[in-house]
């Protein structure tokens, strides 16, 4: 089904996390119209992106289903939509995402955080978007933007998504480099971190150690000091792997 982590009781399915104990789903930054942007700087792409982001959804559901957990809850972590203004195709977008969903849980369990992209909240009065969601011990959050709550002392562990982590495996000489989304897990402020990949599929992301120079000031909630002591679990075709901490090496990074 996926990779589980016995300490926190999740489990990572694809570029997805599922508190089996809770049955919440966790769905990191999907940035809904980014194909849109391509189109529009002139690079030529099939519209497929929504339909893709479905199809993912529904494979993971399925196989929860086949394990026979419960899936009560689905939250989005933040940069639901990627242009910062209005777009026509972006709300078409999301509304056709909702009406998905609601397939498999009434729209009161299905949780959007507003992330740095988030400037339109296409459910309009509906007022889907918050800014950050508690529920028992676990705070879940977009990362650009830190709130009181979310470390109080109750908080056990923080979800969070917006810097997109991949890394680049390369062998000992630089021959050979790939790049990979992965999972980031550590502790910051006696609080257990757990960072998701974008669900994008288009890009891979940024290198954790390639983050840009200004992150230390308004980039994430997490020092990147912290953030390069973290563990690392890297998806693969058919399952997520465990590489351990993150080491580095000259410009590239290698676990």
């Amino acid at each position: 089904m996926g990779t589980k982590n016995k300490d926190l009781d999740h489990i990572f399915i694809n570029k997805s996390l599922f508190f089996p104990k809770h049955g919440i789903l966790v769905i990191g930054d999907l940035h809904i119209g980014y194909e849109e942007a391509l189109r529009q700087s002139g690079i030529l792409v099939p519209e497929s992106q929504i339909s893709e982001v479905m199809e993912e959804l529904k494979d993971i559901i399925s196989r929860i289903k086949k394990q026979k957990q419960a899936l009560k809850k689905i939250i989005f972590l933040g940069d639901i939509k990627h242009f910062f203004p209005f777009e026509k195709h972006e709300k078409k977008y999301f509304n056709a995402l909702l009406e998905f969903l609601k397939q498999y849980l009434p729209e009161n369990r299905i949780i959007f955080i507003k992330g740095n992209h988030d400037t339109m909240d296409y459910s309009f009065e509906k007022k889907l978007l918050r800014d950050y969601y508690i529920e028992n011990c676990i705070a879940f959050i977009h990362g650009h933007k830190s709130f009181p709550e979310i470390f109080a002392k109750n908080i056990k562990t923080i979800v969070m998504g917006h810097i997109h982590p991949s890394i680049i495996l390369s062998d000992s000489q630089s021959i050979k480099r790939e790049r990979y989304k992965c999972f980031l897990t550590g502790e910051y402020k006696h609080k257990e971190i757990i960072i998701l990949p974008s669900f994008l599929s288009m890009v891979e992301g940024t290198p954790i150690n390639n983050y840009p120079e200004d992150y230390e000031n308004n980039f994430s909630i997490i020092p990147r000091k912290e953030l390069i002591s973290f563990k690392v679990q890297v998806i693969g075709d058919s399952a997520v792997y465990d590489f351990g901490k993150i080491k580095f090496r000259k410009s590239f990074l290698i676990v």
